[in-house]
């Protein structure tokens, strides 16, 4: 059986679970629905890139600020430098990436902002010398692919329970494709969302992974759906418990305060970001990321003893929430 990339199979699975993930927030939130903007780059804008997609994007909801879910499938001629800094032998090569992107955004600060991203990579079988002099098309060996993505949560006010079920739930997920996975994606994650000009994390992590084609191609798409997968039954069950509970304006301050570091991150650190943007992609969609308010207070420093001290003191730091017994907030 051939272990070539199935690229129609992974769009199929990505434009579904774009579905399953909207209908499931919209249930969630009770009131808000997801508009659908269908775009295309333009024919002729910028030479060498193509393809589109099909961004939801849910605004002012009961229960959800913002809730972005993108799902896009572009290609180009050449990558750009984001992509090639750590892949210099793709440099040249025409590309497709296919993937699904979401940040959620709550109104009530005491649920977490969550984000979750499946992708896919597929860059053209690279030309010998002497075929390429003769025939520019013509391409030797197989294509170079990978999966990534992944998912985090950044808390503003934390709950043990929560984060225990968030991790176990990203453990259950790989725990089929090998035991090394979780602790391996896990510390991925915990090293990758972490803002190094602020020398802390942007929140309790999860799963990250990239560059990922070691168990060949059908089960490397397994591991990727076993992960989109699990995204809604590790967040629907925090937002359901944390939606009702009262907050004032200290609160929404201190949100507010966080997702200035939520901003940060995406627009300094962020892979996708970068890539995104210096391959030309669709801005309104790249940065549909960013939350819908922030603030930014010059040297604020939580009180000592108080909620907002101790998700610095507590959450904010690598722990094995998986492993950890039963706890209850």
């Amino acid at each position: 059986m051939s272990d070539l990339p199935d690229l129609p199979a992974v769009r199929s699975y990505l434009l579904g679970l774009q579905d399953a993930i909207c209908a499931g927030l919209e249930a969630e939130d009770g009131t808000g629905k997801f508009l659908t903007d269908e775009w295309t780059r333009p024919a002729g804008a910028q030479p060498g890139l193509g393809g589109g997609g099909r961004t939801r994007i849910l605004t002012e909801g009961t229960v959800f600020e913002k809730a972005g879910v993108a799902f896009s499938h572009v290609t180009g001629s050449q990558l750009p430098p984001s992509a090639t800094a750590h892949r210099p032998e793709l440099a040249g090569r025409p590309w497709e990436a296919l993937g699904v992107s979401l940040v959620i955004h709550p109104r009530n600060p005491y649920i977490p902002t969550s984000h979750a991203n499946v992708r896919f990579f597929c860059a053209a079988p690279a030309a010998t010398d002497g075929a390429a002099g003769q025939n520019p098309s013509a391409k030797t060996g197989a294509p170079t692919w990978w999966f990534g993505g992944g998912f985090d949560l950044t808390p503003y006010y934390g709950f043990e329970e929560d984060a225990v079920h968030w991790h176990r739930t990203a453990r259950d997920a790989v725990a089929p494709f090998g035991a090394t996975l979780h602790p391996r994606f896990k510390k991925w994650c915990d090293d990758y969302f972490f803002l190094k000009h602020r020398h802390e994390p942007r929140g309790i992590g999860g799963l990250f992974f990239d560059d990922f084609n070691e168990l060949g191609f059908a089960r490397s798409f397994a591991l990727q759906r076993a992960v989109g997968d699990a995204y809604l039954p590790a967040y629907r069950p925090i937002v359901a418990r944390r939606k009702a509970i009262p907050y004032g304006e200290r609160e929404r301050r201190f949100q507010l305060y966080r997702r200035g570091r939520y901003a940060e991150f995406n627009l300094v650190y962020d892979r996708g970001t970068l890539f995104g943007l210096q391959s030309g992609g669709r801005a309104e969609s790249i940065l549909m990321s960013l939350p819908p308010l922030a603030r930014w207070d010059y040297g604020f420093t939580p009180a000592p003893g108080s909620p907002e001290a101790r998700l610095h003191e507590v959450f904010l730091q690598p722990r094995d929430w998986a492993g950890e017994g039963d706890i209850r907030a």
